[in-house]
């Protein structure tokens, strides 16, 4: 028996992975003002959906708000007023860095501690990689604001927001476009931002 009849037996004795297994199904954060606060009251059923501690996501979410919070009983409440929009992006970014492979493009993925690192491992492929995002306060005193409301870019989009918005990097900001698409490189106007996180539309 050959190489490529082996390897092509093999791989019809691996069971089938159906779509739906491999895609996240994240619960729409629900968020509740409460005078100069926000809540999200879901908090707890996201991070049961993306297999991640409560507290990690929490964590992580209140950095990319560039704010500071409390969780209590699955419930998380932010410092200032934030939209639903906003945690969306918080929580899109979060799944980009410590949920989703970056070779595969799975969700099944470990998140682990070894040696002091915090690493992601992909069940699916076997691949791996160290996860340090930095903390807000980090990146600000590194480098000044990258973008500014009203402002325009050209930028590149490198990937693709849970509803569809495009994705960019910029300095330290994340930036989500509006009707972009992975692959494209666009001018953009900044309508918004909010701690790392920024929203724009394509002009």
């Amino acid at each position: 028996m050959d190489y490529t009849e082996s390897l092509n037996r093999a791989l019809d004795e691996l069971p089938e992975r159906r779509d739906e297994e491999s895609r996240l199904s994240i619960p729409d954060p629900v968020g509740e003002t409460d005078g100069a606060f926000t809540r999200l009251t879901n908090i707890g059923e996201i991070a049961d959906a993306l297999g991640r501690p409560a507290e990690h996501v929490h964590r992580n979410v209140q950095g990319e708000l560039g704010t500071n919070g409390q969780l209590e009983d699955e419930r998380a409440r932010y410092n200032g007023s934030f939209s639903v929009a906003d945690f969306e992006a918080a929580i899109d970014e979060y799944v980009i860095e410590y949920v989703t492979c970056t070779e595969c493009g799975l969700p099944d993925t470990r998140l682990t501690t070894e040696n002091g690192v915090d690493m992601l491992r992909c069940e699916a492929c076997g691949a791996f990689r160290p996860v340090q995002k930095q903390t807000t306060t980090q990146q600000q005193s590194q480098s000044g604001p990258a973008v500014e409301e009203g402002a325009t870019y050209e930028v590149e989009i490198t990937g693709t927001g849970r509803k569809g918005d495009g994705v960019a990097e910029k300095g330290k900001f994340t930036i989500f476009v509006s009707g972009a698409e992975e692959g494209q490189t666009v001018r953009v106007q900044i309508e918004r931002t909010s701690g790392t996180l920024a929203f724009a539309q394509v002009i």
